[in-house]
């Protein structure tokens, strides 16, 4: 019988320089995709997927991410006091949504050294890993397909959300070689981050979504620091893909990249797009840019 997944460890210690200097005060987590902010989305994915717990891996001046997702009294009884219901209701669903805690990332030394930073909030239960920066727009929770690959594997593998590309943006992600083993889901064999397209192994790529067993956390207080002088999640990975035990599952939905500009505002035409109160203006505002 497979273990149970009930904690999503969501990393959110990066300064959001792409954003500055609006981020020297807003962590880039709460810019806004419409009427909430891009850490909601996020959460709710792990929430709706039967996650429990959330485990933000934050660093100094990100405090503002856990107060949002607290409750606050001043504020709910003000808004009682001014008959601003739905407002209220609103308020107070946000802190409802999860059960939220904090670990300090103290020096920023890579995605890897993120996640080891987890582990007390964690132990060594299988946990999944979502990336604040990726939002997936999908009918089933993106972090749920991989849950369900990792639970018919046996529980004792990774599982990593995989994207296919164009051979020509292989540069910019980490790549997986590997078998399908079935239609969407490969035996991953190694990974490789940022090739050239001329020596990419595939065009499938590896996006901010993962099932990990508790064991890689023993991997990675031993992973040396690698690209960049950081420790790299990928190369704690790479140790169970030599043992046959990382899968790559090609998920079904619409992924936007918030960490850029364009990517934030690609994603909130589409989110307001789709919002009934909001459709009829997106369209007209797109039709007004296209006019010139």
């Amino acid at each position: 019988m497979s273990p149970a997944l009930r904690t999503a460890v969501i990393p959110v210690a990066g300064r959001g320089t792409r954003f500055l200097p609006v981020t020297k005060s807003v962590p880039k987590e709460l810019l806004p995709i419409g009427e909430r902010p891009c850490i909601e989305y996020v959460v709710a994915e792990a929430v709706e997927a039967g996650l429990e717990n959330v485990v933000f891996v934050t660093s100094r001046g990100k405090d503002a991410l856990l107060d949002y997702f607290d409750s606050n009294p001043d504020l709910e009884a003000h808004l009682d006091a001014a008959g601003k219901a739905d407002t209220l209701k609103e308020v107070r669903r946000v802190a409802a949504l999860a059960q939220v805690v904090g670990v300090r990332q103290q020096v920023t030394l890579g995605l890897g050294h993120a996640v080891l930073c987890a582990r007390p909030a964690v132990g060594n239960q299988p946990f999944a890993v979502l990336l604040g920066d990726d939002i997936v727009d999908a009918r089933v929770p993106a972090i749920g397909q991989l849950a369900e690959a990792w639970r018919a594997a046996g529980g004792d593998s990774a599982v990593l959300a995989l994207m296919e590309v164009p051979r020509e943006q292989t540069r910019s992600y980490g790549v997986c070689a590997g078998e399908f083993e079935q239609p969407g889901l490969m035996r991953v064999s190694a990974m490789v981050e940022k090739p050239d397209p001329a020596e990419a192994p595939s065009n499938f790529a590896i996006v901010g979504r993962y099932v990990l067993p508790g064991q890689i956390f023993d991997i990675l207080e031993t992973t040396p620091r690698g690209k960049g002088d950081e420790i790299q999640l990928t190369d704690a990975i790479a140790v169970l893909a030599q043992q046959g035990r990382v899968l790559g599952r090609v998920f079904e939905g619409q992924r936007f990249d918030t960490g850029n500009p364009l990517g934030l505002l690609r994603a909130a035409l589409h989110f307001m797009g789709k919002d009934p109160a909001h459709a009829a203006g997106v369209a007209a505002l797109i039709r007004e840019f296209a006019a010139g």
